[in-house]
């Protein structure tokens, strides 16, 4: 991940040398007239801008997968917001306040990796994640990036990863049915979740046992074809991952 680190004031350039020390190949940005305090942070990896810090937005945006940003979230959220696309191709942006108490998410926190990210950073920074997407805040199944961190391809639409995230965070009946890969995925889900599985997923070996009538979404790892039966059965609730061979 190729990972920008803006700062706009003294006391914010000499925190974001410490976040690029912990991104390996992190750039830092700040303004000219700190080049000396960025140069002294960030030895090798120090850029500087003139104007103003909103003028960088579609350069980084262009170049980077991701921005953290030592900026008050507000201000962020103004930056940036005329520079929005969509989910699938907009950078992570991670904003840390000046202290480097927080570390908070504000963009593609699945997909972008912004959620990752920050909880990378309140581990280097001793800083506390704030994860305010649903499947993270309450350590459940992030539908979108379960078995990405394993390899694993995902095979459904928009609607259906929209339908069976919606059942999974709203306690809803899931069924899960692994027929391959990892028997490990669930601490190697999404960074790793602790603790039992959620209460409203259900352990299935072979697609056919499901009923599809007690759930209201299914989440399949298998490599075989859906057998027709069950894709019927099943249309626009089934989300189906794809391990590796040999996984």
């Amino acid at each position: 991940m190729k990972v920008a680190v803006v700062a706009i004031t003294r006391h914010g350039v000499a925190l974001a040398g410490r976040i690029v020390a912990a991104l390996p190949g992190a750039r830092l940005f700040a303004p000219e007239k700190f080049a000396a305090e960025a140069a002294l942070a960030a030895p090798g990896a120090a850029q500087t801008y003139a104007g103003k810090v909103g003028d960088q937005v579609p350069t980084l945006f262009a170049a980077f997968d991701a921005v953290v940003a030592v900026v008050s979230l507000g201000a962020v959220v103004r930056l940036i917001a005329p520079h929005l696309g969509k989910k699938e191709t907009d950078p992570a942006v991670v904003v840390v306040d000046e202290a480097g108490r927080f570390a908070i998410p504000v963009l593609s926190g699945h997909l972008g990796g912004a959620n990752a990210l920050a909880g990378h950073l309140a581990t280097a920074l001793g800083a506390t994640p704030v994860l305010t997407t649903a499947s993270d805040a309450r350590q459940t199944i992030a539908v979108d990036l379960l078995g990405r961190e394993l390899g694993w391809r995902l095979e459904a639409s928009h609607d259906e990863i929209v339908r069976c995230s919606a059942a999974m965070v709203n306690d809803e009946p899931v069924a899960l049915v692994r027929e391959a890969g990892e028997a490990d995925w669930w601490s190697g889900h999404a960074n790793g979740r602790e603790g039992p599985l959620p209460a409203n997923v259900t352990l299935f070996e072979r697609i056919e046992d499901v009923d599809a009538g007690r759930f209201a979404a299914v989440l399949w790892i298998g490599r075989r074809a859906l057998p027709a039966s069950c894709a019927a059965a099943l249309a626009g609730r089934v989300v189906v991952y794809r391990p590796a061979e040999g996984a």
